[in-house]
């Protein structure tokens, strides 16, 4: 697995810590009075790991920001993807002691009646990558829709729509299976982006409303054995295949 560097200007890191403004964070440095590993730094453009580097100011060693939390949760249905409801409706944050919950957002979101893989993080870095249009970080759904779809439509699917002056990019498409008696289907629906009820909107608009909808995968990451409202921490491998997926 290719090993990856999560690293930050010295003057962004010392900022990001409380010390400083990030212009009085350069002006510590173009002072000499910042060591990193032992060494005065006065350059710049100096990128350090906050996981691995020694920083110090005046002598003084910095911590860097709060300790960053990644969770991979399994959303039941019935849940809002937001970290308040005005209306005091049950939230993702609900599934979780109020111990861990301080800092902590949902990474994207899922359809109040929409299940399925969440992430959640105070990771806000990781997070603008995994949800950022331009790194089209695959996302998989099952779908339980109403009819079954013909090659047509799933072709309509597959190539794309504009509905309503949105623009859906093409998804990749597969009937996993079809009900004659129910006159259901089930779809794999594989998204690189991820607009709002985008999912529900291209079926609707072949003429297949969803009746259940789960996010079954993101980029490698699956649910596993995850039972719905529960959770795991990510490992520090997974955390950094993640960064690995949208690299700058």
């Amino acid at each position: 697995m290719q090993q990856i560097n999560v690293s930050v200007r010295l003057q962004k890191f010392l900022a990001s810590a409380g010390l400083a403004s990030r212009r009085s964070a350069e002006k510590m440095i173009g002072e000499g009075r910042v060591r990193v590993n032992g060494e005065i730094v006065q350059e710049m453009g100096k990128k350090i790991d906050p996981r691995e580097d020694r920083v110090e100011v005046d002598g003084i060693p910095i911590s860097g920001p709060a300790r960053k939390h990644y969770f991979l949760l399994y959303k039941p249905g019935g849940y809002l993807s937001t970290v308040k409801d005005p209306f005091g409706r049950p939230t993702v944050m609900d599934l979780f002691p109020p111990q861990l919950q301080k800092g902590l957002f949902p990474v994207g979101r899922l359809d109040l009646d929409t299940e399925g893989l969440l992430i959640m993080t105070n990771d806000g870095q990781l997070a603008h990558y995994l949800t950022h249009p331009r790194f089209q970080i695959n996302k998989t759904y099952h779908a339980l829709v109403r009819g079954i779809p013909s090659r047509s439509e799933l072709q309509t699917l597959r190539k794309g729509l504009v509905l309503d002056g949105k623009t859906f990019l093409p998804a990749r498409v597969k009937l996993l299976s079809a009900g004659k008696s129910t006159q259901q289907a089930k779809l794999e629906i594989v998204l690189a982006e991820g607009k709002k009820r985008q999912v529900r909107l291209m079926c609707k608009a072949v003429g297949h409303p969803v009746i259940f909808l789960k996010r079954v995968s993101l980029g490698f990451l699956t649910l596993g054995g995850l039972k719905p409202g529960s959770y795991r921490r990510l490992k520090k491998g997974e955390v950094d295949r993640l960064y690995c997926l949208a690299p700058e």
